[in-house]
């Protein structure tokens, strides 16, 4: 019995030492900025009418295009770095490390959905095999049950496709002499392919006159306009696994990186918030089509900026950061049920939710929601993961695995 505690408290001081070790403060900061937008705009959107966010509220949507990039970093690093030093890469074993870390976080929260469909449904639901497959997005209207999920079906469709590409890719790529630039024409090709299915989209459902519901149902939710953000973060790994040279002294620039890379989102803020809609244009066409890998590419830029021992974001550790950006998949599936069920007491109260305590006690509910989460759930998962998988195994798989996204 002794032995098997002390087995048991190996592990998990070995877990908690792997953490600290494969801790980026910069991806810390970086996975930290992206929920903190994600939960003001929702804010704005689901629990007050007005925006105490100001800028920042507007903006915040923006929070899961800088997932889906540090998603392609982070899951196409495991993935080519293993081709890189001529490793067999474990197929079904990232399949199921992949389960083990998304499932039960989300299983729970969906079935908290359809627990309390009053209290937390929208106009209308998805089928039960959609949300159980992750293919919900497809279709989706804005006011359906769980309709933030929609970045996670595309997150999971994305880990289920890239290795398969990977692995057909490298086949190729063997028998032509290793040109790794058929790799790079594929990530190019695949994000013209998404403009290309944004701009369709654009004047198949209206034009300028295409609608809230019809934007996001065809366009905002949809898989097939929305896979090429996660690429510039692909296309990262692929730099810095094949190209170690030019990778290696771009990272030597991290200041300059840092600079360019907040210019740049600066810009693309601006330009989507005052331009991508507006009243008596509607959508814009260019934004539309070109503005969404234009954003990810200047938090591509942030992120090479995050990487780099020479950048300002990377040596600076923002107290509270790693712990949220640890957090921030459990706190993404919990704050928007969380804002719902919080809402009508606060108001019975008196208590504005635009003021400063309104807005303090459904925060910090909502961060705590997620932290229970992240504890009673996906820690146990976490958990048995490291013991059917040694932490050597992880290692080779990547380091960061712990900031994978959510």
């Amino acid at each position: 019995m002794n032995n098997g505690k002390t087995n048991k408290s190996t592990l998990e001081k070995s877990m908690m030492q792997n953490q600290t070790a494969n801790r980026i403060h910069g991806l810390d900061t970086l996975r930290a900025a992206a929920i903190l937008l994600v939960l003001m705009y929702h804010y704005m959107v689901v629990v007050s009418a007005s925006n105490p966010f100001g800028f920042f509220g507007e903006i915040g949507w923006t929070g899961v295009d800088l997932f889906f990039v540090l998603s392609g970093y982070l899951i196409g690093n495991q993935i080519l770095s293993a081709y890189a030093q001529n490793r067999k890469f474990p197929l079904t074993t990232f399949y199921i490390k992949r389960l083990l870390r998304t499932l039960p976080n989300y299983y729970f929260i969906l079935a908290m959905y359809f627990l309390f469909p009053l209290a937390l449904g929208g106009t209308t639901a998805a089928s039960l095999w959609q949300f159980l497959t992750f293919t919900q997005n497809l279709g989706m209207r804005p006011g359906e049950t769980f309709t933030h999920s929609w970045s996670l079906c595309i997150e999971e469709q994305f880990y289920l496709i890239l290795p398969i590409v990977v692995i057909f890719l490298f086949s190729v790529i063997t028998s032509i002499k290793r040109s790794i630039w058929l790799a790079w024409l594929v990530i190019v090709a695949a994000i013209v392919a998404g403009m290309v299915v944004r701009g369709m989209a654009w004047f198949d459902y209206g034009h300028s006159a295409i609608t809230g519901f019809d934007y996001y149902q065809h366009i905002y939710y949809s898989s097939f306009a929305r896979f090429d953000e996660l690429l510039p973060g692909v296309a990262i790994a692929l730099l810095k696994n094949y190209h170690t040279e030019t990778y290696t002294k771009i990272l030597r620039k991290g200041n300059a990186l840092l600079v360019a890379g907040l210019m740049a989102v600066a810009t693309m803020f601006y330009l989507l918030s005052q331009f991508l809609y507006t009243e008596n244009a509607g959508f814009s066409f260019y934004l539309t089509t070109f503005g969404y890998p234009l954003l990810a590419t200047s938090f591509a830029i942030l992120t090479l900026a995050a990487l780099s021992p020479a950048s300002l974001l990377n040596r600076i550790q923002i107290p509270g950061a790693a712990s949220i950006a640890l957090w921030s998949y459990a706190i993404y599936l919990a704050h928007k049920p969380i804002f719902k069920v919080l809402k009508a007491p606060l108001v019975k109260l008196n208590i504005d939710t635009a003021s400063f305590w309104g807005i303090a006690i459904i925060m910090t509910v909502s961060i705590l929601g997620g932290w229970l989460l992240y504890r009673l759930i996906e820690t146990p998962f976490m958990k048995l993961r490291a013991r059917l998988y040694s932490t050597d195994s992880a290692n080779k798989l990547g380091a960061g695995l712990n900031l994978s996204a959510h």
